[in-house]
């Protein structure tokens, strides 16, 4: 397995996107690409348990690390994910500095954490490797906590400075719903959010994140502080591709309703 978190730590500017499809061939395009990470989604994307284990194996194929959102913040969702050979996990709707320690601690075996240990499992090479793994798990591997409110916001420093959590992660459709300007990232009370998350994060040693949909939103993104950047998404990739390729035909479409 690869593991990125000494990375992020060290404030290294690194690029992921999602694989919302469920899909292995998409991931292990996505994986080949030249991204740092792939985030594999099983809160809002198309598979569940049993696509993820495909979509792991090509990630693997791929030589990329990949990280797995789970869909609630309860520690089962996360042995499940970290068993199966997850090299870190973001967890939705973190808002308070007691929801990011009981995921800090359901990312770590004991004396750490809570998480439960097993023998013959896909992350320890099913047993191949279980010792290094048991060894150097709890400082390996990635916790991700999303800021999707506005009272996430306001605890930005107190999350960051939880032993465990990695990297403050905007989600930023929710984050604008949250604040009363749903989809407006320009607004004023938006950026300044943006700006709250970086310095809370920068506060505690940890990285900050974000997810784009557009190129041209890299550079501003990295010069305010960002370094966890996704952009975009397999799914995204698809919908607008096909959607292009099906415009083509939209000017010989009208001609033919005019005659």
């Amino acid at each position: 397995m690869r593991f990125l978190r000494k990375r992020v730590l060290a404030g290294e500017v690194l690029a992921g996107t999602f694989c919302n499809l469920g899909s292995p061939i998409t991931t292990e395009i996505a994986g080949s690409a030249g991204f740092d990470w792939l985030l594999l989604d099983l809160e809002h994307g198309a598979g569940d348990q049993s696509e993820l284990m495909h979509q792991l194996q090509a990630a693997g194929a791929a030589n990329t690390p990949a990280l797995v959102r789970i869909a609630w913040n309860e520690p089962w969702r996360f042995k499940r994910v970290l068993d199966a050979g997850a090299a870190g996990v973001m967890v939705p709707w973190v808002s308070t500095p007691e929801e990011a320690r009981a995921a800090a601690e359901a990312m770590r075996y004991f004396p750490d954490g809570v998480r439960g240990a097993a023998t013959l499992i896909r992350a320890n090479g099913f047993s191949r490797n279980r010792d290094e793994y048991l060894a150097a798990a709890n400082d390996n591997l990635l916790t991700v906590v999303q800021v999707e409110t506005r009272q996430a916001v306001d605890n930005a420093a107190a999350i960051a400075a939880v032993d465990g959590v990695d990297v403050l992660f905007v989600g930023p459709f929710d984050l604008s719903i949250g604040l009363g300007i749903r989809g407006q990232f320009d607004h004023p009370q938006f950026t300044a959010a943006l700006d709250t998350v970086v310095a809370g994060a920068r506060s505690a040693g940890k990285a900050a994140g974000i997810l784009l949909q557009r190129t041209d939103q890299v550079a501003a993104t990295v010069e305010r502080g960002f370094t966890f950047i996704a952009l975009g998404s397999d799914g995204g990739l698809v919908a607008n591709g096909m959607a292009d390729l099906a415009a083509s035909f939209t000017p010989y479409r009208m001609c033919m309703e005019e005659e």
